[in-house]
């Protein structure tokens, strides 16, 4: 299951976001992370964050780097954008 999901992601990162202009607030893009969700997490868990990260993607949030963490979790993962942030030397 997990690899055909990532099938269908990496279906999507190949055909159908080259016919969009890039808008993804987050980094890694949303495509990524649901692919490293997948690996890290499996099948059901990798899903429910990568859909959760795309829901989270939207003009009024701010964005940002939101790499996936290792635990389970729906929320974005503020200790690594803050560590981020502070080795940037950024506010």
């Amino acid at each position: 299951m997990k690899n055909i999901l990532i099938s269908l992601v990496h279906g999507y990162q190949r055909f159908i976001s080259p016919l969009f202009p890039p808008t993804c607030r987050y980094y890694p893009t949303c495509s990524s992370y649901m692919v490293t969700a997948l690996k890290k997490h499996g099948a059901f868990k990798g899903a429910i964050m990568g859909i959760a990260r795309i829901l989270r993607c939207h003009p009024f949030i701010k964005g940002g780097y939101d790499p996936v963490p290792d635990h389970f979790t729906i929320f974005r993962n503020k200790d690594a954008r803050d560590e981020y942030r502070k080795s940037m030397h950024l506010k």
